[in-house]
């Protein structure tokens, strides 16, 4: 049985209960098993009508919502292979990636989106507003075939080292083994409860760590909400009160840092208490620490620690966080407060996970053991490669790229690592260029430090910087003779800032008359930026660049 006949047994058998809901303006709209069912096969007399069939490729281009996951598994069971797209980028680059995937059709909720696309790339593909797909009949149960067993159910795109994006194609075998992992976990992490999970969701569907969680979520005893307005998450996750949720580092930074700021500004005992508490903590874990401390943390357990979580969730029993680097700092922060933060390790290329938190048993600042059926290893060159049945068919068009990707039958990750003797895995950094934000987005640097060096020829460098931060800056050199203005490089950034999507917007610069060179140490013998060595020469001023963005 494939993990969409277990979805559509699923909704079938709970053909009157609640299973997926959407918050729209503080209301929540909601839909049975049956319904979910009734608006599959609305998308499946939609694409059939269409003449489209098993083997093309079609693309969604929209936010999170009912649609988007019915379409998805109407496409799926149509033996259509999936390509979604993030609905935040620039029509550039999604209309490089429609080009390179050759979508038969795009389903997009943003009609000015797509007519931009349709006139970058012609004629081709139809462009279909997603609300119309749902508009006609269904077919019914009488006239439904079974579902198709497709080879490849979608493609992902991801950057590659190059910075182009590449197309990822997952196979039915990858996401099976998957899902049996994720549940497999979720059951450990809910075992004795009854009744229907309660699951938030506001990751985007587009990205594989989001997907394979929706498909998780749907897959099990539980009632999915989506969130339709990131600006209102805090009051959407009191309005769902959910059991867990998937996250991105960034959302829990700013948890943290809302939660220290709101009691620290109160003041009076509260607040000694609180800072006294967190030391109290940390010294626990360490095996020593004052008896100040300690009283400190036992009357914050009684009398703080309850009401920060009533404000998070008052039904969490974990967090999930993946997609980049969690702090440890900030891992600990909420196991302090009683909410365990369960991480998972993965790219794209291995169906979104490698390895994932076991309950109960995790250990701050490692993201927990590979998965069943998964192995991982540390190359000589102190690479993570991993093989089993997750790994990728290969990036779609690419076949070169695929061969480098997979060489010696381990696919190479990029990412550095370490084991432990427990077999809990601990990234340690990147072997590629690639910036991975704390949103989970990954940027290369190369093609946008290009466009700024032609806006800005009195640059020696232009540096990218964000890797693991929550936003983009720039380090800029230029001799003390060119008298390099604030104004000039701002310029330069609003000029280019223009034409990227939100997650690539350089936030601050700082501008230094001391040159890179192979001398000091800042570029390699062939003149290539040495990354690792200008962030740490110019730490002391790229650390300002952050905090005056949070201030």
């Amino acid at each position: 049985m494939t993990f969409l006949d277990k979805i559509f047994e699923r909704f079938q058998r709970a053909a009157s209960t609640v299973l997926l809901r959407e918050i729209r303006n503080g209301q929540f709209v909601s839909v049975t098993g049956a319904e979910l069912l009734t608006l599959i096969n609305q998308g499946r007399a939609f694409l059939r009508t269409s003449r489209l069939k098993p083997g093309d490729r079609c693309a969604i281009i929209a936010p999170n919502s009912i649609w988007w996951v019915a379409l998805d598994l109407a496409m799926m069971a149509e033996g259509i292979i999936v390509v979604p797209l993030y609905a935040r980028q620039s029509a550039a680059e999604l209309s490089a990636m429609v080009r390179d995937s050759a979508p038969a059709a795009i389903f997009c909720s943003d009609q000015a989106l797509g007519e931009e696309i349709h006139r970058r790339n012609g004629a081709n593909p139809v462009i279909v507003p997603i609300e119309s797909v749902f508009a006609g009949e269904s077919l019914t149960s009488a006239t439904l075939d079974p579902l198709v067993a497709p080879e490849s159910v979608t493609i992902i795109y991801t950057s590659g080292t190059s910075g182009e994006p590449k197309g990822v194609v997952i196979n039915a075998g990858n996401v099976n083994h998957i899902l049996g992992c994720t549940n497999d976990r979720l059951d450990q992490l809910m075992e004795g409860h009854k009744d229907p999970e309660q699951v938030f969701h506001y990751t985007p569907f587009c990205f594989a760590a989001s997907w394979i969680a929706m498909l998780s979520f749907l897959s099990r005893n539980s009632l999915l909400t989506l969130s339709t307005d990131l600006t209102k998450l805090p009051d959407e996750l009191k309005f769902a009160a959910p059991h867990y949720f998937l996250n991105v580092p960034t959302l829990l930074e700013r948890v943290r840092a809302k939660v220290t700021e709101s009691i620290q500004g109160r003041g009076g005992v509260a607040a000694k208490i609180f800072a006294n508490a967190q030391k109290g903590f940390l010294h626990s874990r360490e095996g020593r620490g004052r008896a100040i401390d300690t009283i400190c943390l036992s009357l914050a357990k009684m009398a703080i620690f309850p009401k920060v979580r009533q404000s998070i969730g008052p039904n969490l029993k974990a967090l999930i966080c993946g997609s980049a680097p969690l702090a440890i700092e900030t891992q600990l922060f909420f196991m302090m407060l009683g909410i365990p933060v369960l991480q998972v390790y993965g790219l794209t290329e291995t169906t979104a996970i490698c390895t994932m938190d076991v309950p109960n048993q995790f250990e701050p600042g490692y993201v927990g053991q590979a998965v069943p059926g998964v192995e991982m290893r540390i190359a000589e060159n102190g690479e993570i490669v991993v093989r089993g049945p997750n790994i990728f068919a290969g990036y779609w068009g690419r076949p070169a790229e695929t061969a480098k990707a997979l060489e010696g039958g381990w696919f190479h990750t990029g990412d550095q690592g370490e084991v432990n003797a427990r077999g809990s895995w601990r990234v340690t950094g990147r072997l590629k260029n690639i910036l991975v934000l704390n949103s989970g987005h990954k940027v290369a640097p190369e093609s946008v430090e290009q466009e700024l060096a032609a806006e800005i020829p009195q640059a020696q460098h232009v540096v990218l910087l964000g890797n693991q931060r929550s936003y983009l800056t720039l380090l800029v050199t230029a001799p003390q003779g060119d008298k390099l203005s604030s104004t000039e490089v701002q310029a330069a950034i609003d000029a280019v800032n223009a034409s990227l999507p939100h997650y690539k917007q350089i936030r601050a610069f700082h501008i230094s008359s001391e040159l890179l060179s192979i001398e000091n140490g800042m570029l390699t013998a062939n003149g290539k930026l040495k990354r690792d060595a200008i962030a740490a020469r110019f730490a002391a001023e790229i650390e300002p660049l952050y905090h005056k963005q949070t201030a």
